[in-house]
């Protein structure tokens, strides 16, 4: 077990982040908080600290580090070095795409005309 180590290494080796270059970017780019204060990708994580990371469509997660893991290893045993404090993650609605329209032609009409299709273009078909 290592002394001390990187928090972009951390986050890599218990499968925050595919890869250590992502965990730095999500570091650098602020959406992984100590106590809720910005830090470094080379700050030193410490047993017993609480990290706020930030992924897309606003999901959180709160995770504790309870042990120190410097090599990527097995969902299994990257889960024994932190404990998850994240709150459950809500489902979202349903929305229907805007830009999916059902243009509806009567049936045994045939081929689109060129204006159909100029109509059709104007949707979003092509």
């Amino acid at each position: 077990m290592p002394d001390s180590l990187r928090l972009d290494t951390y986050l890599w080796a218990i499968r925050m982040y595919k890869s250590r270059t992502l965990a730095a970017e999500a570091i650098k780019g602020g959406k992984v908080k100590l106590d809720e204060n910005p830090v470094k990708a080379a700050h030193v994580v410490k047993i017993g600290e609480t990290y706020t990371l930030t992924f897309p469509q606003q999901v959180k997660k709160i995770i504790e580090v309870t042990g120190l893991l410097e090599k990527r290893a097995s969902y299994e045993i990257a889960r024994q070095h932190y404990t998850d404090h994240s709150p459950p993650v809500e489902k979202q609605e349903y929305m229907p795409s805007v830009f999916k329209v059902n243009i509806k032609r009567d049936k045994g009409s045939g081929r689109p005309t060129k204006k159909d299709r100029r109509d059709m273009n104007d949707f979003g078909w092509e």
